[in-house]
């Protein structure tokens, strides 16, 4: 009797069971709940999360000590206090207007102010976002914005080099923070934005060749020229502190520019894994293009000279690392060792600019370069473009010579106003003391 009982209440019970099923998948496939689903690729954010580690640790330490090595003694502290304040003051900048500016709809030159102080992050922190309105990502917003936040960061601190020894430390915080609102986001929205015209135009420009080191580049090249020379340029020993603080610092870059060139994939993909191909080979290669030019002109090849042509290469291979195949890479890392080898000795002592540590002679010159490297080397398959010809290079062209003259014209610009305002430079008794007592107090003993 218990045996046919089961059958049966079995089969009463399976119209509900098979109705309920129905409302299951029915649910599941309603527009609503598909919508609402967030789309986050757990390994590309994985990635992503650690690529901005890898970039601000380009900043703080790798920078810092970078450029903190060729100084001299008395104002070591003063050039690491650079690096980290440019850190503090940018982050806040970017939450603020930065991000906003650089990556919202706008119009073709800036972006607009719908996410001013990250307006709606509280809305989607835990989704995906679409770039733009238009480009689909697999990545939460915030993740996002931070890892163009430390493009933000490193970009200013790269001008420092410029100026070193000789600017006043509250001017320097003014022009950056200026410079950043002003100057680095509209090109920033010019390239990278949905909407920006460079690229609309097709510029190519992967992870900052134009945005980053141009931009700084060209900067930096303002403030040598409207600071003058530091006293005692040309004859006083000027020779670098500690080279090997120099050389930790690079190869925190070379580490660090892993997250900058791959990360700029925003996925972990094929194509980041080219890009971190492309900048291994090239920094390699521009190394030994210097160190090779230098031992050729001055008969014998130094650790600061080896380390200054990685860095060439890893600027240079920015703007291509995503375009380009390994062969053309060493090709790129020679042409900017050699060239800006030549541009950070030979040219300045002709012109007689005080370029302190040659941001102009190895960010703007290899940037250039690799900008119009890449327009003849792009190989079309990686990013869906025809590839290198003329006419890529003269966009690029383009793109380089409206950086140029934005950043250049605005950073000269800006300087004048402050210089007017609250001065630019510290006094010749505080230049020749040293920036660490004068300007913070402290000193290395």
């Amino acid at each position: 009797m218990t045996g046919p009982s089961r059958p049966r209440r079995l089969g009463a019970q399976l119209p509900m069971l098979t109705g309920l099923f129905a409302l299951s998948l029915l649910w599941l496939a309603s527009p609503a709940q598909a919508a609402d689903a967030p789309k986050i690729d757990t390994g590309n954010t994985a990635w992503m999360l650690s690529s901005t580690a890898l970039v601000l640790l380009m900043t703080i330490p790798g920078l810092a000590l970078f450029y903190a090595g060729m100084v001299r003694k008395k104002n070591v502290l003063a050039t690491l206090m650079q690096s980290f304040a440019i850190c503090c003051l940018i982050t806040i900048v970017w939450c603020v207007i930065g991000y906003s500016l650089a990556f919202t709809a706008g119009n073709a030159y800036v972006g607009d102010l719908s996410q001013f102080m990250l307006q709606g992050f509280g809305k989607t922190w835990d989704k995906d976002f679409m770039l733009g309105g238009t480009v689909d990502t697999t990545i939460p917003e915030s993740v996002y914005m931070m890892f163009q936040m430390t493009f933000a960061i490193i970009t200013p601190a790269l001008i420092c080099g410029a100026f070193a020894d000789r600017m006043k430390f509250s001017a320097m915080c003014i022009f950056m923070v200026l410079w950043s609102i002003i100057v680095y986001s509209p090109i920033a929205h010019w390239a990278w934005s949905t909407t920006g015209w460079a690229g609309a135009m097709g510029v190519l420009d992967f992870a900052g060749g134009t945005v980053v080191h141009i931009n700084a580049g060209v900067a930096g090249l303002m403030c040598a020229l409207v600071l003058g020379k530091r006293v005692g340029y040309g004859h006083d020993n000027m020779h670098p502190y500690n080279v090997g603080y120099a050389m930790i610092g690079a190869s925190l870059l070379w580490v660090g520019w892993f997250g900058f060139n791959a990360g700029s994939a925003v996925a972990a993909n094929g194509r980041a894994g080219m890009a971190m191909a492309a900048t291994q080979i090239a920094t390699a290669a521009a190394a030994l293009g210097w160190m090779f030019s230098e031992w050729m002109t001055k008969g014998k090849p130094s650790l600061l000279g080896i380390v200054s042509g990685a860095v060439a290469g890893l600027v240079a291979i920015t703007p291509a690392s995503g375009f380009v195949l390994p062969g053309p890479s060493i090709i790129i890392g020679v042409a900017a060792g050699v060239g800006c080898y030549f541009c950070s000795t030979t040219v300045k002592n002709y012109f007689g600019y005080d370029d302190s540590l040659d941001c102009w002679g190895v960010h703007g010159v290899g940037g250039i370069i690799g900008a119009l490297l890449t327009g003849v080397f792009a190989f079309g398959p990686l990013y869906g473009g025809a590839g290198g010809s003329a006419h890529q290079l003269l966009i690029q062209c383009y793109g380089v010579l409206a950086t140029l003259a934005w950043s250049g014209g605005m950073s000269f610009v800006l300087l004048k106003i402050i210089d007017i305002t609250i001065g630019l430079r510290i006094t010749k008794d505080e230049e020749v003391e040293g920036m660490d007592i004068t300007l913070h107090g402290e000193q290395i003993v």
